[in-house]
């Protein structure tokens, strides 16, 4: 029998229908030509498979070669629709998507029957609740941001909506995203993509997202400008201004707008021409140093009128992150908040590899940041945000506890409005029209609906953190600390996060003091005139380095 099936048997088959099929709609009925037609058709595709040079299975296997394409091409809604586990996570469990589009609907979100996730299993965690529960009055948590140097504080909620650029989100989204922090009462980060018409249509609250391309505050060689930047910033809708070092998804990384999707919308946004090239470059041209960091900072809360000004950043090098905190040290200049982005942030496009393996987990540079800042004596000055993968109230409560003053979401308020995870984010061809400008099919995108549903699972979510800080003795997210948080670490052991995420003391950096390995190490190595080391870390680490001193 195998030697009857060849590897063009599937052509041969399809021949012989064309041949037959043919025959009996001259000969017997019209009805056969249809088929026969079908039949022809798949001859033509074969003889195209074997001409073409692209697949080699394709010339083995001509017409049925096609099916291995066609199968790669469905396989991510086969695999999500029919055999995805509710709890495996790609990048998103369907336990956690479910939880916001429940949440965002109004539906019902308790679950029966217990818990899905094995308690037993490494990596568990799981809140400490307190024999005597308390009961917050109000889950609308907020918080005060503006240093010293601020004279407009901004009150900001703890959950808010994190950067997504106009452009990477079709203007149905931004507009849904920006009237649901209208109607909640929360933030909206426009993305480095500038502040659209979209973004000011509803009134929602802004934090103005300037990255290294300074869109909508640009001259025309692209460089900083005051002007430019002066005549945004002062608008009433934008209440924080935040400079983007790195994002979670891909530091290090620029990128570019092919020309074709710099619309005028787009253009009109980000002060550029309409359909030309559009750079976003991977390092800032309005400083080169952690110092001219610090006054650019200053220097922007100046020209905005004093808004609450800061910067975000993933952290990488350690020494780097340290020579911006000997910076504040050195030029007495604060940055009213710091945002934390994890290496699970999302994105609309980048490297695989930037993606998997470049930049440090949130959970990690978070507690660095916020130590750091112990260390130096500075925390109570400075406000810290964090965002990577933030969906539940336990998510917020688990960073909250390792130093956040807030958290922010992307895919959380993007699964809200809409995006069912079909990941085609980059192609233009989003289903839900979320992430595409393609008039017609974000036209599917109806705001007035889907503001609404943005505002509940804003709503929705710190209300179960309301239950969650109750439950745990607590009043206010900002009572979170380390131990009221454990991990499971193997079968038989388990530790709170503070065991595993030491406290610094205040000051103690600037008392010479180095306790954990990675200030003994990387401490000495990072100056505030430079982002580059004193000396290498292998020198460091083979201790060949300087002796530590305290800082003046």
């Amino acid at each position: 029998m195998t030697r009857l099936l060849t590897r063009h048997t599937a052509f041969y088959i399809v021949i012989a229908g064309t041949i037959l099929f043919l025959a009996l709609s001259v000969f017997l009925s019209a009805w056969w030509l249809p088929p026969a037609l079908v039949c022809l058709a798949l001859v033509v595709l074969g003889i195209i498979d074997l001409a073409q040079t692209r697949h080699a299975i394709r010339r083995n296997y001509p017409v049925i070669g096609n099916l291995r394409y066609f199968f790669e091409f469905i396989r991510p809604e086969i695999r999500q629709y029919f055999f995805e586990d509710d709890t495996q996570q790609l990048p998103f469990s369907r336990a956690n998507r479910s939880l916001v589009y429940q949440r965002a609907k109004q539906e019902i979100d308790k679950r029966p029957f217990g818990t899905q996730g094995d308690v037993y299993g490494n990596e568990y965690e799981w809140i400490n609740h307190s024999m005597s529960p308390t009961h917050p009055e109000n889950s609308d948590f907020r918080i005060t941001v503006g240093g010293p140097d601020c004279t407009r504080p901004y009150s900001l909620s703890v959950f808010n909506i994190s950067a997504m650029s106009f452009g990477a989100l079709s203007a149905n989204a931004v507009l849904a995203l920006n009237k649901g922090a209208a109607m909640g009462n929360f933030a909206h980060d426009t993305g480095e993509g500038g502040i659209s018409l979209y973004h000011l249509e509803h009134g929602g609250d802004l934090i103005w997202n300037i990255g290294s391309g300074y869109f909508g505050c640009r001259d025309k060689d692209g460089r900083f400008s005051e002007e430019a930047f002066t005549r945004r910033a002062r608008h009433d809708s934008v209440k924080m201004i935040e400079i983007k070092l790195s994002q979670g998804a891909k530091p290090g990384h620029g990128g570019i707008l092919p020309a074709a999707k710099v619309t005028p919308e787009i253009a009109r946004a980000r002060d550029v021409p309409p359909w030309t090239e559009c750079d976003s470059p991977s390092t800032h041209s309005a400083f080169n140093t952690p110092v001219e960091l610090m006054q650019f900072v200053a220097r922007l809360r100046e020209l905005s009128g004093g808004k609450p000004t800061g910067f975000k950043l993933c952290v990488g090098h350690p020494w780097e992150w340290f020579a911006i905190a000997k910076a504040m040290l050195k030029t007495g200049i604060t940055p009213d908040f710091i945002v934390v982005d994890g290496a699970e942030g999302g994105t609309g496009a980048a490297p695989i590899e930037f993606v998997d393996h470049v930049g440090t987990p949130l959970r990690e540079g978070l507690r660095l940041v916020h130590n750091t800042l112990v260390g130096i004596g500075l925390r109570e000055k400075i406000k810290l945000g964090a965002s990577g993968k933030i969906i539940s109230a336990f998510d917020m409560a688990r960073i909250m506890a390792l130093g956040a003053d807030w958290c922010n979401a992307a895919r959380g308020f993007m699964f809200a409005v809409g995006c069912v995870q079909a990941q085609v984010c980059h192609t233009g061809r989003c289903p839900t029209g979320v992430t595409t400008q393609d008039p017609k099919r974000q036209a599917a995108l109806v705001v007035e609906d889907k503001c609404v549903r943005v505002k509940n699972f804003h709503h929705n979510t710190l209300q179960a953190l309301s239950e969650l800080l109750g439950a745990a003795g607590l009043t206010h997210p900002d009572e979170l600390r380390p131990h009221h948080i454990a991990r499971r670490i193997s079968g038989s052991e388990v530790r709170v996060l503070s065991a595993l995420f030491p406290d610094l003391q205040k000051g103690e950096l600037l008392e010479g003091k180095f306790r954990q390995t990675i200030f003994r190490v990387s401490w000495p190595m990072a100056q505030a005139e430079s982002f580059s080391p004193l000396y290498s870390l292998s020198a460091a680490l083979s201790g060949h380095g300087p002796t530590p001193v305290p800082e003046a």
